[in-house]
């Protein structure tokens, strides 16, 4: 580790470690899905070192299949943090709105805090927009997913009076593939004509952008941009929020609020990867950010 966090944030708090462990006995992480399960595991390991020396107890990683995984560990009580995207922290809070409390978001390097949902094909198609995506297959990845559903879902049908999301009607199929990196590697492949994930729009198309499930696709070898085409961009989404359970004692969930926060200039490397590519780090963040996404979800999906 390049930097001691426990030095800079742990004095700051009234409890040390021996004080976490009589009230907590381990402290457990979910990541949502976006990549295969051993790489989410690797960029969030830094973490949960940084964890287990603030809190002075042993730091579980959990990585569902699916997003709903991290969800109903939130809700169930056997997940103390995840970063959600924004429709998962709806879902949450839709089931039970005093369970988890939003503590932090992600910060791109323009000092926003937004990303966008992209539509992308192979760049040896033909397929350049949505025009041309008629009777083809179309990719979500999975449903509790912002980007990979929610939004997309309401504004790619705005794009034209006869597109909608229902198979065999505008689309020759529309179909789930489980995941971000499911839906980069199955269009890579042309295993589906086209589909949806999410990157911060910063950046060059090349990179991946800045940071997102295309950046992680680059770094991890999986693609080259260079074959890949952007056929779609939604509108700006808020980043998802950092959340924790509501029910954790004070004194840790300000610890492991600063901790996060104080992530990316202790260890770039490590928040880079917990952040899914280059970032400014974390900042604040409020139950009201949400509001939108909440009413959007409730009205698409229900809860």
């Amino acid at each position: 580790m390049k930097k001691t966090l426990a030095l800079a944030l742990v004095a700051t708090t009234a409890l040390s470690g021996t004080a976490f462990a009589q009230e907590i006995s381990e402290f457990r992480i979910g990541i949502l899905g976006g990549e295969n399960a051993q790489d989410r595991m690797n960029s969030y390991q830094c973490l949960a070192d940084y964890t287990t020396e603030a809190l002075g107890v042993e730091t579980k990683l959990f990585a569902p299949a699916d997003y709903n995984g991290v969800i109903q560990g939130l809700l169930g009580g056997t997940i103390d943090m995840a970063w959600l995207g924004a429709s998962s922290y709806a879902a949450t809070y839709l089931q039970d709105p005093e369970v988890v409390e939003p503590v932090l978001i992600k910060v791109n390097l323009d000092g926003s805090v937004g990303y966008h949902s992209i539509g992308f094909a192979r760049a040896d198609s033909g397929v350049t927009s949505l025009d041309d995506m008629e009777g083809k297959v179309f990719g979500f990845g999975d449903p509790n997913s912002t980007s990979g559903y929610l939004i997309p879902s309401i504004e790619i049908p705005e794009q034209g009076e006869n597109i909608t999301m229902e198979p065999g009607d505008y689309f020759g199929d529309v179909v789930f593939t489980g995941g971000h990196e499911q839906t980069i590697v199955a269009v890579a492949n042309g295993d589906i004509d086209g589909g949806v994930t999410w990157a911060d729009g910063q950046g060059n198309w090349e990179d991946g952008y800045n940071s997102g499930a295309l950046r992680k696709a680059v770094d991890a070898g999986l693609v080259d941009m260079n074959n890949l085409v952007e056929i779609w961009k939604s509108n700006v989404i808020p980043e998802g929020p950092v959340v924790l359970r509501s029910a954790l004692p004070e004194e840790v969930k300000t610890t492991m609020t600063e901790l996060v926060d104080g992530l990316y200039d202790a260890d770039p490397d490590c928040a880079y990867g917990v952040a899914a590519g280059d970032t400014l780090g974390f900042q604040p963040v409020t139950h009201e950010m949400y509001e939108s996404i909440i009413a959007a979800r409730q009205s698409v999906i229900g809860n």
